[in-house]
């Protein structure tokens, strides 16, 4: 069984790496390039979409007309027929149906203009997706407007013990593994929640929706913004979650979203929808803002693919956040929806296992470019060069010899010392969201170990803080650990505020105070060397 099982996969790997080498004809034209373009792709109302389109003066054609196609999000070329028409004209309007949560839903699909010539449909314009799904949103609360940027990832069975309250902490992060929504609840005293998206029923997990319920609940009241981290794994009972080229390796934590296939699309778009609507509901909490993946550029350790080169991962992981953000914005119109990466910046470390974030941002952005805008945010996790060695302002050796951050765009590593580095690369023309704005940054990942001394992790911690806080395009920070955790303890990473016995550290009184009360902050100034934190922010 074992044996047929991987055949079987690896037949699907070999078929969508020929998918990926080219697009198929399907018994259509394809163009080599395009000499047309799509102007607007978006909702009119909540029931139409339109079209308008730039067409080339002496665009063959055999009738003199234009047409419409609707790609699916993993389709590479025109099939089927066309969805509409026009006279041929150097601007050509089309409008359709976007029959939004229907079993022919038009929402995550791509749009192409064709002319006819020669008997076959040529393609002319690249294909574009709709770029304002959030008008179709029942929910429109606005985004809260936080007094602090800090942050805490807290456990689970201290989120109500004050500490809260007592810590002012405002934002927080929450896992959501996108495998166990589905399936039947296996414990009785918490039903399966029947859900119908598209047409498709889906039978969602009970048990695990009451959990979620309940954290997120908590936060909500104490008036916490919640980032979801929404993360998937290797998974026997709901293998349509995963991308076939990530099917073949067992031993990664999270694997490559599906959004190559049509029942991956369907899953993810469902999953989607069913999250943002119930927490768009105050009744049982809120989540704001959406992280799709974790630390996705680290392909081999944390979003494990088959390695397919960085334009054609992230091209797959476009898709995935495409259909995410779609689902997302068409349900919560102002919730934010974001890609994530670590702090390895420009280090061409050609080691196979993953890609520099600049080259993903690089190659996203060139995405939306093509396939129409979108306001993706970036979520990046700027960790002292080593995890181990929190005295980034002056790091010891060997790393002071390897010069791994600097201040300009191809500084190696992004890490608390140059943060600043991502923000001002984000402020180029080419990275800007649809309304010309800086793309919502957030860091929800940042820890220092206190194995240095409770004093060094304190000020690393403070000063990381003051450089995220005075950064106007840093809309959250948001550090590791409320408390030590034994497994990171055994590696020599003691990131939380806490000790094990629930001791607070020299950080925890320094996070505390860091905003509501800078003074009782500022002595630690002198640790990283300075006389003052003025003397060394990074201010942006």
């Amino acid at each position: 069984m074992k044996g047929r099982i991987l055949s079987a996969v690896s037949a699907v790997a070999a078929a969508f790496m020929i998918a990926l080498a080219g697009p198929g004809t399907a018994g259509q034209v394809q163009a080599a390039s395009y000499s047309s373009t799509i102007q607007a792709c978006a909702l009119t109302d909540r029931t139409n979409v339109g079209v308008v389109a730039n067409v080339a003066a002496g665009t063959a054609s055999d009738d003199g007309m234009l047409y419409l196609f609707e790609i699916p999000t993993y389709g590479t070329s025109l099939t089927g027929s066309p969805i509409a028409s026009a006279q041929m004209n150097t601007t050509a309007n089309f409008s359709f149906p976007v029959n939004y949560d229907k079993a022919d839903s038009r929402l995550y699909s791509k749009f192409a203009v064709a002319a006819k010539s020669g008997g076959q449909f040529v393609q002319i314009t690249e294909a574009k997706y709709i770029s304002n799904p959030e008008a179709l949103a029942e929910h429109t609360l606005q985004y809260p407007v936080q007094a602090s940027k800090k942050g805490l990832q807290m456990s689970p069975n201290l989120i109500g013990s004050g500490q809260i309250e007592d810590l002012g902490v405002q934002q927080t992060t929450h896992q959501i593994s996108i495998n166990k929504l589905f399936g039947p609840t296996t414990n009785g005293a918490y039903p399966t929640i029947n859900y119908t998206y598209n047409g498709k029923n889906y039978q969602i997990n009970g048990a695990y929706i009451s959990e979620l319920d309940s954290i997120v609940k908590v936060y909500t009241a104490h008036g916490v913004v919640v980032t979801g981290l929404l993360l998937n794994e290797l998974d026997p009972a709901c293998m349509q979650t995963t991308h076939p080229l990530a099917r073949t390796r067992t031993e990664s934590p999270y694997y490559m979203m599906n959004a190559a296939e049509a029942a991956g699309v369907d899953y993810l778009s469902a999953a989607g929808t069913f999250l943002a609507k119930r927490y768009s509901d105050i009744g049982v909490g809120r989540i704001h803002n959406w992280v799709i993946g974790n630390e996705v550029n680290a392909r081999s350790d944390w979003n494990y693919m088959q390695e397919v080169g960085v334009e054609g991962f992230t091209a797959e992981y476009a898709k995935v956040m495409r259909v995410f953000y779609t689902a997302i914005k068409s349900t919560n119109a102002n919730a934010r929806v974001y890609m994530s990466i670590d702090h390895t910046w420009d280090r061409n470390y050609n080691d196979g296992r993953g890609y520099d974030g600049k080259d993903m941002i690089d190659a996203m952005a060139r995405n939306s470019a093509t396939y129409g805008n979108f306001d993706w945010g970036v979520d990046f996790h700027p960790y002292p060069v080593a995890l181990t060695e929190p005295r980034f302002w002056n790091y010891p050796e060997p790393y002071r010899s390897m010069r791994l951050t600097n201040g300009t765009e191809n500084t190696p590593m992004v890490a608390p010392d140059n943060m600043y580095v991502l923000t001002d690369y984000m402020m180029k023309a080419q990275n800007l969201d649809r309304s010309g704005q800086v793309r919502s940054l957030i860091i929800t990942e940042i820890g220092f170990g206190s194995s240095r001394g409770e004093e060094i992790q304190a000020a690393a911690l403070a000063y990381a803080y003051y450089n995220a806080a005075y950064n106007q395009h840093i809309d959250a920070f948001i550090a590791v650990r409320d408390i030590d955790v034994a497994y990171e303890v055994a590696q020599g990473l003691p990131f939380g505020l806490k000790n094990p016995d629930g001791s607070p550290k020299a950080a925890y009184n320094v996070y505390k105070n860091v905003d509501q009360n800078p003074s009782a902050v500022a002595g630690y100034a002198a640790t990283v060397g300075a006389g003052s934190w003025q003397q060394v922010i990074h201010a942006r």
